[in-house]
């Protein structure tokens, strides 16, 4: 297997996206992802939801992620109990977990996250 090059990027590169799920301006840029160039492992993104904005109750079957939240608050439904989430909260989701995210703030919540394994 040849050896991977690093990859540096400015994040205004990036132009943000609103994925199949989300809601109401719930948006990701999409920093590291699978495929020629990316990664093998990981997919690592940041995400800025507007007020109101959400993504719907889902799990996963394979993936892990990490939601590390950097600004706003909102509401993070995970499994059967929902929490109140804000900046410097994070939280680890298995998979097979169901969760949902609501932007229940007065201003954008703003949170990376990081996904394992990919899937191409």
């Amino acid at each position: 297997m040849p050896a991977q090059e690093a990859v540096l990027r400015e994040l205004a590169e990036v132009l943000w996206e609103e994925s199949p799920g989300h809601h109401g301006g719930a948006l990701s840029k999409i920093l590291v992802a699978a495929g020629p160039g990316g990664s093998r492992v990981i997919d690592y993104r940041i995400s800025s939801y507007e007020p109101r904005a959400h993504v719907a109750l889902h799990a996963h079957d394979a993936k892990e992620q990490i939601y590390h939240f950097i600004e706003g608050e909102g509401l993070l439904t995970i499994g059967a109990r929902s929490v109140v989430v804000r900046k410097h909260s994070y939280v680890f989701i298995p998979p097979g977990v169901p969760h949902a995210l609501h932007n229940t703030g007065l201003a954008n919540l703003v949170f990376l996250v990081i996904t394992a394994p990919v899937v191409v």
